[in-house]
């Protein structure tokens, strides 16, 4: 059947004003409540939003990096899958998240593999902002990794840095050290034996699991990125090795727990492990090196590799205005300290390694300087700098004095493999191998 000309005017007049009617609804809507001012970003595709622009490299701080700078944009939106995500790349931007909405952007990301691993996404580094992280964040400050209790260690990194010296000097003249390897053992062992007073028994175990959780942890699952998705979820199994890795990791907890308690002798100074037994029978709290260059050539080499690149992810528990953009409540909100450390606005010759201007001591890491933070600022800021500060100059003063380091036959300097990986941090790809010539013989 045909219909009249009128008739088929009207027909398409009232078929066009339907489709329309909802779009000019939503937009009076969004115009009565204020329309929402994103910051700019790059271009999107349905579904998965801009996840396409990170397929390119795994290390997404320096995809991140590259596409704000070619944006020009010291704040950018991104939508990977249904995650709201915005990255702080300037200073400008770092001191906005982390002193001024400190607060507001306090909390962490809750995603599936987070609330399966973390118990329910409860604990220090990955809890959600609130009195039980307030109270973790309180015993971490007063009993665990307080100055003074950073100092009762010293002992024990001492202890260590001594194993790892004497193994060194041990090996046949000539032969390669595997330096990433000996440093990797000896951070394992300072922090176990930190723990609980004792080397782990199950230490390789430890340390597999340890590193699963992490890639879980900071990976991109598809499970995170679609949380809506019970495919997605299904399709990448990210809950299942979670729920393995939660299982196995209490598991061990359990053991280093219990071989303490075994092997804990009268009379010995608190491990972290005893503090912490301490502090849940009472129910409650209670209330160095200066190595000039060395110091300098650590805080230049975490201004270059920070550990944790985009450090951890801040999520916004409610809305607020970020260098006049608008950031919903909700949004993931990430901190590019890698792109911070390399800015030439704040840096002069960002790419070359110059220990020296730190030399002035005007510049730290404490979270004051947001042209400089790889341990982060604020609330948030990692409660283990002093530890870390105080294990890396103790194993470099060391390693310095002891022996001189020559790179393998051939190799120059501007040579060595500087490859980035993923891991537990951002670290070297390859082992570093280096000849070491005994200088100062161990005792």
């Amino acid at each position: 059947l045909t219909l009249p000309v009128m008739e088929q005017a009207t027909y398409y007049l009232c078929l066009l004003l339907a489709l329309l009617l909802p779009l000019l609804l939503l937009k009076l809507s969004r115009k009565r409540g204020g329309a929402v001012r994103l910051p700019p970003g790059p271009w999107r595709l349905p579904v998965i939003g801009s996840l396409h622009h990170l397929a390119s490299s795994p290390l997404a701080h320096r995809v991140m990096a590259d596409l704000a700078r070619r944006l020009d944009a010291p704040l950018m939106y991104l939508k990977l899958g249904e995650v709201s995500v915005v990255v702080a790349s300037s200073p400008e931007a770092a001191r906005e998240v982390m002193k001024t909405y400190d607060v507001a952007l306090a909390s962490r990301p809750w995603n599936p593999t987070i609330k399966i691993m973390m118990s329910d996404g409860q604990g220090l580094v990955f809890g959600r902002y609130g009195a039980l992280w307030r109270q973790l964040r309180k015993i971490c400050i007063l009993e665990l990794l307080s100055a003074r209790r950073v100092q009762s260690f010293r002992q024990i990194r001492e202890d260590e840095v001594g194993r790892l010296v004497a193994a060194i000097a041990a090996a046949p003249p000539g032969q390669l050290v595997n330096v990433s390897e000996r440093i990797a053992v000896l951070i394992t062992d300072s922090a176990v034996r930190t723990m609980i007073g004792d080397r782990f028994q199950r230490r390789e175990e430890f340390l597999q699991v340890l590193e699963e959780g992490v890639k879980l942890v900071t990976g991109f699952s598809l499970g995170d990125l679609f949380p809506s998705s019970w495919l997605a979820n299904f399709i990448s199994g990210t809950a299942r090795m979670a729920e393995e890795v939660h299982r196995k990791s209490f598991e061990l907890m359990e053991y280093a727990i219990k071989q303490h308690e075994d092997k804990r002798a009268v009379g010995d100074g608190e491990d972290l492990v005893d503090v912490l037994l301490r502090i849940q029978k009472e129910g409650g709290l209670e209330v160095p090196l200066t190595m000039g260059i060395i110091k300098a050539s650590i805080l230049e080499t975490l201004r270059l590799h920070p550990p944790a690149p985009l450090l951890i992810p801040r999520e916004a528990m409610e809305s607020c205005k970020i260098l006049g953009y608008d950031v919903p409540k909700g949004t993931t909100v990430l901190v590019n300290a890698w792109a911070i450390g390399r800015d030439p606005k704040h840096w002069d010759n960002p790419e070359e390694f110059k220990p020296e201007r730190f030399e002035s001591g005007i510049i730290d890491f404490k979270g004051t300087d947001f042209e400089y933070i790889p341990f982060g600022a604020g609330r948030r800021m990692c409660p283990g700098m002093t530890f870390a500060q105080a294990s890396m100059e103790i194993v470099l003063a060391a390693l310095l004095y002891h022996f001189d380091w020559e790179l393998p036959s051939g190799l120059k300097p501007g040579e060595v493999d500087m490859v980035e990986d993923m891991g537990i941090t951002v670290r070297r790809k390859n082992d570093l191998y280096l000849h070491a010539i005994v200088r100062v013989s161990p005792v």
